[in-house]
């Protein structure tokens, strides 16, 4: 089993949307080493933390699970899709991938970004390198348990996330 961490911006897709949906395919990736680890190394029963970006503060809201193994996303072929066509890609020869994934749990504190940022054992992750903008990412056992563990004990960021999502 190996653990990932996918970013979605809130007002796109929430964990509260998968929570309600409970499976939901993760299309729309359109960088290509992102696309690799998705298409490559995610497998069925892998774990994700849910991060929510280009919000007021970002930050882990919960978990989530991988329930099918990548397949063609066929929201490149949508012409009317503006974010996720493309002319490259077609059911003959797709260029995206995508997987599906489910629900598992949403965390009673949120984990914050300037959080992480702060915790030593973190200090590896490649949501945290300067520059690093891909929406998949591999993360080690040992950051996924660092994470579930700040998720429950509230911090004043943790406070300001829970306050506005209130």
């Amino acid at each position: 089993m190996k653990y990932w961490l996918l970013k979605s911006e809130p007002n796109a897709y929430s964990l509260e949307d998968l929570k309600r949906d409970k499976v939901e395919h993760w299309d729309g990736v359109r960088n290509y080493q992102a696309r690799n680890f998705m298409r490559d190394d995610m497998k069925k029963g892998d774990v994700c933390l849910f991060y929510h970006s280009n919000c007021k503060i970002p930050h882990v809201a919960g978990v989530c699970t991988v329930v099918k193994e990548a397949y063609p996303d066929f929201t490149a072929w949508d012409i009317e899709n503006e974010c996720h066509f493309d002319s490259r890609s077609t059911p003959e020869n797709p260029l995206w991938f995508m997987v599906d994934v489910a629900f598992k749990e949403e965390f009673k504190h949120k984990v914050a970004l300037p959080d992480m940022r702060k915790n030593k054992k973190l200090q590896d992750m490649l949501i945290l390198r300067k520059g690093n903008r891909l929406s998949i990412t591999p993360i080690s056992v040992d950051e996924f348990h660092e994470i579930c563990a700040m998720s429950r004990k509230e911090t004043i960021n943790s406070r300001k996330i829970d306050t506005f999502y209130i």
